[in-house]
């Protein structure tokens, strides 16, 4: 600040302090602290003395390498993903070029960084806590509609997913919804995932297919434990609701409605496909789910370790600590609290 306007600061926060204000309120106000107006009080006329930097970081990226970061993030491959995709998508390839913050600093230094995607993003918040260390512990469920070329009716899609791994374990579209027919799902997916009796939890919110006495018999005579969410609170059933975004809002669902309950079924069909094997998920370090729940991630982020290392071997400059910590999530928590039970490779959602 320069110091003509140091003087109007003193000025107006003196006239301030004339009229009853406090001191600290006054500069509250402007944005200052009052150390730092006691300081320009005593030498009011001294302007701002900072010289910058005199020298350039040693990590700092070549004008190459930030022409390589932003051909790659708007290139036909990456141009729907985001920084945090494509990073360790690179590195299974074993190529590095930086990390997510250099990505997404470059990126809004060349006015590129728009949101990447249809949706704005999305906030989550709290409560009945479940938590699962393997798969087929947590199972969340729900139904959501699309669009046919009929107006004002829709095909639903019941879909249950494995909150661990966040694989698609089942899923069918239909012209209602039923209790019957959700009921007939859960038992066919506990057959094919050879669920025991007393070993599945179920989570799912408060509509009628959930909570219908059909569904709860099977679930009481397959020894499943339901689990719902508070009535007219949405966002205590987080990962469908979650993966339905990301159903709705990628790039390959389609513009147009459903022209008929066979094509539903096929384009769900082909996002199960790229969902299970090809999508690289945030909530489990960037691995897909399949992967995930056969037990595969932990090898896959021992590669991308070496990389990172080998890379930090190679350049040691561009780390002022330890690369990025590739270990695999051990716990997934479902309704915790934030400050509930923290523990360091565990992934909490409300």
């Amino acid at each position: 600040m320069i110091a003509e306007d140091r003087t109007a600061v003193l000025s107006l926060v003196n006239e301030a302090i004339g009229g009853g204000s406090s001191q600290e309120k006054a500069c509250g106000v402007i944005g200052i602290t009052a150390k730092t107006l006691q300081r320009w009080a005593r030498r009011p006329l001294l302007g701002d003395q900072r010289h910058g930097p005199s020298t350039t970081p040693a990590n700092k990226l070549t004008p190459e390498e930030r022409a390589k970061i932003i051909a790659i993030t708007t290139g036909q491959e990456f141009c729907n993903m985001s920084p945090h995709q494509i990073v360790p998508s690179l590195s299974d390839r074993g190529e590095y070029l930086g990390s997510e913050s250099s990505f997404y600093r470059i990126l809004a230094e060349a006015k590129l960084l728009s949101h990447r995607g249809r949706a704005k993003p999305r906030k989550v918040t709290r409560p009945v806590p479940f938590e699962a260390t393997k798969p087929d512990q947590v199972f969340s469920w729900d139904i959501t509609y699309l669009r046919s070329c009929v107006r004002g009716q829709y095909f639903y899609l019941y879909l249950f997913l494995d909150i661990f791994s966040r694989k698609i374990v089942g899923w069918e579209v239909h012209e209602t919804e039923s209790m019957e027919l959700s009921s007939q799902l859960l038992e066919r997916i506990c057959i094919d995932e050879k669920i025991n009796k007393n070993q599945l939890t179920v989570h799912a919110d408060n509509g009628g297919p959930m909570k219908g006495s059909t569904m709860l018999v099977t679930m009481q005579w397959l020894g499943i434990v339901p689990s719902f969410s508070r009535p007219s609170v949405s966002d205590d059933n987080p990962f469908s609701e979650s993966l339905f975004r990301t159903l709705k809002y990628c790039p390959q669902y389609p513009a147009k409605a459903f022209e008929s309950i066979e094509a539903a079924r096929a384009w769900v069909r082909e996002f199960v496909a790229w969902y299970n094997t090809q999508h690289l998920h945030s909530g489990i370090n960037f691995v897909t789910p399949e992967s995930k729940h056969a037990g595969l991630d932990i090898e896959i982020l021992r590669q991308r370790n070496v990389v990172y290392m080998e890379a930090k071997r190679k350049n040691p400059n561009r780390w002022s600590g330890e690369t990025r910590d590739w270990s695999s999530i051990a716990c997934v928590k479902l309704n915790y609290l934030k400050d509930e039970n923290k523990s360091d490779k565990t992934e909490e959602l409300n």
